[in-house]
C-alpha cells in the first residue's frame, strides 16, 4: 500500500475529515481547561476510599472523552503530517552530477595555395620556420573541395581538434597533385598566410621531412 492509499484510507474513516486540521495549541489549552474544571467540581471527601488512598483523582467520562479526542486530534494531525511531508520529500528531485557540456570540435581552416610557377626551392628549415602553422596528422577523408585530417601534434600554430583544407576543385586538385593525400595516411603540413606550402614543406610523414620541422621549430 502506498503513503497516498493509506492516507485516503484513514481519512475515509476519520468523522472530522472535512474539517480543517486542529491547531495543536488550541487543543492543548481546551484539554487543560477541562482537566481543571473536573478537578474543580470535586473535593476530596466526594472522592471513594480506594481513590482517596491511592492518590489518584475522579475523572468524570466527559473528561476522559475530552482527552481522548484531544489526543485523536493531535495525533491525526502528526500522522497526517508526517505522511504529507514523507510524500513531498519523495517527490523532489535529488540534485545529481551535471551532465557534461558537449563541445563543438575546434577547427583550423587552410586553403590550398596557387600552383607554383616554375622550379620549387629546396626546403629547408629556415624558410618552413616562417610558417604560422605546421601540424602532423592523419587524413580522414578527401573530397573535390575538402581534405580533413585530425592532427596529433602541433609544431606551430593554435592547436585545435580538427584541420580543414577547403578550396575550389581546381585548386584542390593540384594541392593532392603535389601532396597526395590519402585518407588514413599521416602527412607533415605546413602553412603560410593561410595556404598550405608545397614544393616539398608538406607532404607524407618521413624521417627526413620530419628532422626538417623538428629544426625549424625546436622544443
Amino acid at each position: 500500500m502506498t503513503d497516498d492509499e493509506l492516507q485516503q484510507r484513514l481519512q475515509a474513516h476519520d468523522p472530522a475529515a472535512s474539517l480543517p486540521p486542529a491547531d495543536p495549541a488550541w487543543v492543548a489549552r481546551l484539554l487543560e481547561d477541562t482537566m481543571s474544571a473536573d478537578q474543580s467540581t470535586h473535593t476530596d471527601t466526594d472522592l471513594p476510599v480506594e481513590t482517596r488512598e491511592s492518590g489518584t483523582r475522579h475523572r468524570s467520562p466527559l473528561t476522559w472523552l475530552v482527552a481522548a479526542a484531544a489526543a485523536v486530534l493531535i495525533g491525526g494531525v502528526g500522522v497526517f503530517g508526517l505522511l504529507s511531508n514523507d510524500r513531498e520529500s519523495s517527490q523532489v528531485p535529488s540534485a545529481g552530477p551535471s551532465a557534461p557540456v558537449s563541445q563543438a570540435p575546434t577547427v583550423t581552416v587552410l586553403a590550398a595555395g596557387a600552383p607554383t610557377q616554375g622550379r620549387c626551392m629546396v626546403p629547408s628549415a629556415e624558410v618552413l620556420a616562417n610558417a604560422q602553422v605546421a601540424f602532423a596528422g592523419t587524413v580522414d577523408a578527401v573530397s573535390d573541395d575538402v581534405v580533413s585530417l585530425t592532427p596529433d601534434r602541433f609544431y606551430a600554430g593554435e592547436v585545435t581538434d580538427q584541420v580543414e583544407v577547403r578550396s575550389e576543385p581546381a585548386m584542390m586538385q593540384a594541392l593532392v597533385g603535389a601532396v597526395d593525400f590519402q585518407p588514413g595516411q599521416r602527412y607533415l603540413v605546413a602553412a603560410s598566410d593561410g595556404q598550405v606550402m608545397v614544393c616539398g614543406f608538406s607532404g607524407a610523414f618521413a624521417p627526413a621531412l620530419e628532422s626538417l620541422y623538428v629544426a625549424a621549430f625546436p622544443g
